[in-house]
């Protein structure tokens, strides 16, 4: 395994591999395949779900009603002292023209409501949704260059928005079509910027920089391919996919070159450096990205096709930002001559970073006076933050989600003010028997929070009939509503009466998320531990390091609960970032234990588990340090982006992975190790060995240094 490891330093090989990624990457910008990964993009919040949810299924029936699905669209004109004459004659010469010149709807635009207080006037037609993000978004910016007032256009004056669920979708698409390039190129920069920092060399931060380039471009390439064997991306799951390519890529080229460059002091050839530092760094290098990919691929068993996908996506882009880092930056490498390194140029027999001194073996060796106190004291400090998950509140939803003004969002307030709430977007159900939908619709208008029921189209498979709602239809008051609507309509229609309708597809998705929470979590916990049992060949450490990661998690959420409402004062968070935050910090946490504990392993066999301790602290320290810092600042980089859920699972996973480098790895790992001792490794050979020259040394016969 040790040989193949090392095959990228082989003198032939090299030249092999770099060739072989330039002949992929002309495929894949021949081809276009990026372009087409962005393109294959589905946004659409009705596609994330599973085929059996209610509202996917009634879905499927309103469809066949009108034709297709059916994006409504809605023009709120409010005037607040009321509208004038001049007003109204604006609106009806501006129906004549949207329905004259603006292509794309499939309704003629009509009016659909005037308010009691003649303030305001709804304006309704329809996109039918094919799929494909321009359908929906061009005809709405079309009319919205038409006829929408400015953001700041006085409360007095007449004020124009376009909202409904055509609406929010074009906000959407406009959001995700921003991400691709924008995330890209913040998180690029950054990364170059910390690379000059760790490195401070011109010439060597390329070479990192150039393989985890290269890995971004063919996990998108591969992940076109994803998606025409059916995986559904969207752009949160592709904003995501960015940052763990990147991330997890610099991560894993930190390390390498950190062995590399160890081992150039050591060895005068530049292949046997390589050779020697694939050997070392190159199985943690592959546990490590096995454990993310595991990891990740337990989202595949998500009912919610959104958090489904994420799955294989994510595990493709661990798995080539890994391929990458054992093949073609160690092929880099060792083409490069050491002065690549410049202007700290690691000369053969010269004296490094090494186990014995540096700033690292201090902080280890401090902890090793005290390691009882430290591990209690550090852990203290962790459950005080996990406190703050007492201020977790899911309040957040697709209408209240994004950051800043948004038109769909304005609209609806302005909606708001004249009309029930709902009007914009309302809940829809299907009644396969026409004959008891009356009776259907009256048990409906008499559920709570339903302000009234209209039909709307009729045919095969049924009647579909409108419920406007007095709560805003994006919001977890409404979602509270669905149970209630879904109970009235089947006592009076039977169980084959569908409930759906934007308002529902949310409430599905919460319920589907609360499902896959509870079997994930658990299920990644299992293999994650599977998996260090067989590369530590140890259960206690494996239980040890699961569990700091765990405690690790929470602290980090609590931090990011009261930094969300205390600070930001952000409306709360969406169901899933519990879920997402948990695979990634456990996932990716576990990597910097991995990084740590390999070599504390390796150390361990020479000079027991205290010295193997104090030396894989020192060793390790710096560059998983600078690993931390860059995967935190690379997820930060989420943040750029106009949507408080991705800022919110890049605060989290960031301040995660801070926690885990400087208090976890550094401090409570080790506290707890020196405190365990041997039976740290039980039950492997190595801590039964510890025990004979532990007893050996007792008897005054040790001659190898004890644990």
């Amino acid at each position: 395994m040790s040989r193949l490891f090392a095959l990228p330093a082989g003198r032939r090989a090299r030249w092999v591999i770099v060739a072989a990624w330039l002949a992929a990457m002309v495929v894949t910008f021949g081809a276009n395949l990026p372009g087409r990964f962005a393109d294959a993009e589905n946004n659409e919040s009705s596609s994330w779900l599973p085929g059996d949810a209610e509202s996917t299924r009634a879905l499927d029936a309103t469809e066949q009603l009108t034709n297709g699905e059916q994006a409504g669209a809605v023009l709120v004109y409010r005037r607040e002292g009321g509208l004038t004459a001049g007003d109204r004659e604006r609106i009806r010469a501006d129906v004549v023209e949207l329905n004259r010149d603006v292509q794309g709807f499939d309704v003629p635009w009509r009016v659909q409501a005037r308010s009691r207080d003649g303030t305001t006037v709804l304006v309704a037609s329809s996109i039918r949704a094919t799929g494909e993000s321009d359908a929906i978004a061009d005809p709405v910016q079309d009319v919205r260059d038409r006829v929408s007032t400015d953001d700041d256009t006085p409360a007095g004056d007449l004020q124009v928005k376009l909202t409904g669920a055509a609406g929010y979708s074009a906000d959407a698409i406009k959001v995700f079509d921003q991400i691709n390039g924008t995330l890209f190129g913040a998180a690029f920069l950054l990364v170059f910027v910390l690379l000059a920092l760790i490195y401070r060399s011109p010439l060597l931060l390329w070479i990192p920089l150039i393989s985890v380039g290269f890995a971004e471009m063919a996990t998108r390439a591969l992940g076109w391919a994803l998606t025409e064997a059916g995986v559904t991306v969207n752009g949160q799951s592709s904003a995501i996919l960015s940052v763990l390519v990147l991330g997890a890529g610099t991560d894993y080229a930190l390390l390498l070159v950190a062995r590399y460059r160890e081992e150039l002091r050591r060895h005068q050839s530049r292949t046997e450096a390589m050779e020697r530092a694939l050997r070392s760094a190159g199985p943690a290098i592959f546990a490590s990205g096995l454990t993310v990919i595991a990891g990740l691929l337990c989202l595949s068993l998500a009912e919610l096709n959104s958090t489904a996908s994420l799955g294989p996506i994510g595990a493709l882009g661990i798995a080539v930002a890994m391929v990458a880092m054992l093949t073609l930056l160690p092929a880099l490498l060792v083409i490069s001559p050491r002065r690549v390194f410049w202007p700290r140029i690691p000369r053969y027999g010269e004296t490094g970073a090494d186990e014995t001194h540096g700033a690292w073996r201090a902080v280890a060796e401090r902890v090793a006076r005290s390691p009882r106190r430290v591990w209690m004291g550090a852990l203290a400090l962790l459950l005080v933050m996990a406190a703050g998950n007492a201020f977790y509140d899911s309040s957040l939803t697709s209408g209240n989600g994004f950051r800043g003004d948004v038109e769909s969002v304005d609209g609806q307030e302005l909606i708001a003010r004249s009309f029930p709430q709902g009007a914009n977007a309302p809940t829809e159900i299907v009644v396969p028997n026409p004959d008891l939908a009356p009776r259907v619709a009256a048990a409906v208008a008499r559920a709570p929070g339903v302000a009234g029921v209209r039909p709307v189209a009729r045919g095969e498979p049924g009647v579909l009939l409108d419920a406007i709602l007095e709560e805003p239809p994006y919001s977890t008051a409404a979602f509270d509503l669905v149970p209630g609507i879904r109970d009235a309509a089947k006592g009076a229609g039977g169980d084959a009466v569908l409930v759906g309708g934007a308002t529902a597809v949310e409430y599905d998705t919460r319920q589907s998320t609360i499902r896959d929470t509870r079997l994930i979590v658990p299920l990644t916990l299992l293999v994650v531990l599977l998996i260090l049992i067989g590369l530590l060949r140890a259960v206690v450490a494996p239980l040890l390091l699961i569990g700091t990661v765990i405690v690790s998690f929470f602290a980090a959420l609590g931090v990011g609960m009261v930094v969300f409402d205390l600070v930001f004062d952000f409306p709360g968070v969406e169901p899933s970032l519990p879920l997402y935050a948990f695979v990634f910090l456990v996932a990716l946490g576990i990597d910097y234990n991995i990084f740590l504990m390999a070599r504390v392993r390796e150390e361990t066999v020479h000079h027991g588990t205290r010295q193997g301790m104090l030396r894989g602290l020192a060793v390790t320290g710096g560059v998983i340090t600078s690993a931390g810092i860059v995967l935190a600042g690379t997820f930060s980089v989420l943040a750029v982006l106009p949507l408080i859920f991705l800022t919110e699972i890049g605060f989290v996973i960031a301040f995660g992975v801070l926690l885990d480098t400087f208090v976890v790895r550094s401090i409570l790992v080790p506290a707890l190790v020196f405190d365990l001792g041997p039976p740290t490794w039980w039950p492997s050979t190595l801590a039964q060995s510890i025990e004979r020259r532990r007893a050996r040394g007792s008897a005054g016969s040790a001659r190898a240094p004890t644990g």
